[in-house]
């Protein structure tokens, strides 16, 4: 190894981790509110880079109807929460609204040329079919048992996610695809040479890095957030609906997620289960953090993406293995940190 193949392995590094850090930021912000692991998180990224493969080579986006189905039985879910609380409004309007986005939607889908569209007309597009679907699951899924125990939550996270993974398939084929990069230049910086998609990850991470902490800490919803987070019971006695902030937090990773898979779209060629890796590698990212600090979670993040960058250079074949193995030395230094033992009653 001399300087340059150092300077190369650490912008794959840097590029890859800055997703990983994007990923970690939801998945920590989704486990503080509402105490849900979001495996899921990943197929976010995969539906986003898929979708907007499909817009760009003019295919049809069957997406569009698994969101118009989970429409329905989130209409059909408010139906019967209402017949057992009459007293609430009916919110037939709302309904409404819910069900015929999904079909204008795919009424400009099967009747617009996709392919033909400006490459940002494409990514608004997918935002717009694949975003929904994150307080969709919050509602149909988590909102019933909301109040259940971590593991129950965790259970149910891995039950969505093989279904997710499945209609997936569905949806996008086993084959995998790759979409056109933002723009073909790239910068020289003296022996390194790098390419303008890189740019786009890293500038775009960093930008919604900036704007998640400016809405945390200058916008009354993510102050909000943050007292759901802190203390769940506290911000139910001030008046914070615990449904609204399991819906925004869901709507905010699932926009993270689709945000990610549309940006290393250009790099890698995505499949309908590719999602879960990229995921679990933002998890690793959060783990080092102790699912507790933003910055330390961005920051493990990171440190996850270099290590994986380099280990392909010295150990292709076991860089996937020496990235999970962070999280031993991680848990065995927090476990060695904690001084607190339960004792067992006899």
């Amino acid at each position: 190894m001399n300087a340059q193949i150092a300077l190369i392995l650490g912008q794959d590094g840097i590029t890859n981790g800055a997703i990983y850090a994007l990923l970690a930021l939801s998945i920590l912000l989704v486990f503080t509110v509402t105490r849900v692991l979001f495996i899921p998180q990943g197929e976010f990224v995969a539906f986003g880079a898929l979708t907007m493969a499909a817009l760009q080579a003019g295919k049809p986006v069957l997406l569009v109807w698994l969101l118009f189905a989970f429409a329905v039985a989130e209409a059909a879910a408010d139906l019967m929460a209402r017949r057992k609380r009459p007293g609430r409004g009916s919110g037939l309007w709302r309904m409404a609204a819910k069900l015929a986005y999904p079909l204008i939607l795919a009424a400009l889908i099967y009747r617009v040329p996709l392919a033909q569209l400006p490459m940002a007309a494409q990514a608004l597009l997918t935002l717009l079919l694949v975003v929904p679907m994150g307080p969709q699951l919050y509602r149909l899924f988590y909102q019933p048992i909301a109040s259940a125990s971590t593991l129950v939550l965790l259970i149910v996270s891995i039950a969505v996610h093989l279904a997710l993974v499945g209609l997936g398939l569905l949806a996008f084929g086993a084959e995998g695809a790759r979409t056109a990069p933002f723009n073909d230049a790239s910068l020289t910086l003296g022996p390194l040479n790098v390419n303008s998609q890189a740019l786009w990850v890293v500038a775009v991470s960093a930008l919604l890095i900036i704007v998640l902490y400016l809405f945390f800490e200058r916008s009354m919803y993510g102050k909000a957030l943050r007292a759901a987070a802190f203390n769940r019971l506290g911000a139910r006695l001030m008046g914070i609906s615990p449904i609204f902030a399991g819906k925004a937090t869901f709507f905010l990773a699932a926009l993270i997620g689709t945000v990610s898979g549309i940006l290393i779209a250009p790099i890698t060629t995505m499949y309908f289960d590719s999602g879960f890796m990229v995921s679990l590698k933002g998890f690793v990212g959060a783990i080092i953090g102790g699912l507790v600090s933003y910055p330390l979670a961005a920051a493990g993040a990171i440190l996850v993406g270099l290590i994986e960058a380099f280990s392909s250079f010295w150990a292709s074949a076991y860089k996937e293995i020496i990235v999970f193995t962070l999280i031993i030395p991680v848990l065995l230094w927090r476990s060695l940190k904690s001084h607190h033992v339960e004792e067992e009653d006899e």
